[in-house]
């Protein structure tokens, strides 16, 4: 049997990503790609109004906007970002993000 290290989604093929999370209202829709020590790879789905409160991760974080607009608090900087547009978030600093309208994420986790 082939050793995969991704899950959940198609290999050999072209996918859109933003179409394999749907939104649903008042709800974080999330689906895991890669999860071990050194790497995270989840794909998110945000209801308008929905986020993730304030905390620190242990590596670097890095958002890739695929739908939507999000407020993204870094430290004392809050960053606007749409479709299109990514923002990484430095390990240790305390981070947070809103859903300013629905919106789609790739979030990618390096740890140290």
């Amino acid at each position: 049997m082939e050793k995969k290290f991704i899950k959940n989604i198609e290999f050999s093929t072209a996918v859109e990503l933003a179409d394999l999370v749907k939104y649903q209202p008042g709800q974080v829709i999330s689906l895991t790609f890669v999860q071990n020590e050194t790497l995270s790879m989840t794909l998110f789905a945000f209801a308008k109004g929905e986020g993730v409160s304030t905390h620190s991760a242990p590596g670097d974080a890095m958002v890739y906007m695929l739908d939507g607009e999000a407020e993204i608090t870094i430290g004392d900087k809050k960053v606007r970002a749409k479709k299109g547009e990514a923002v990484v978030m430095p390990a240790d600093v305390p981070h947070g993000l809103e859903a300013v309208e629905n919106f789609k994420m790739l979030l990618i986790l390096v740890r140290k």
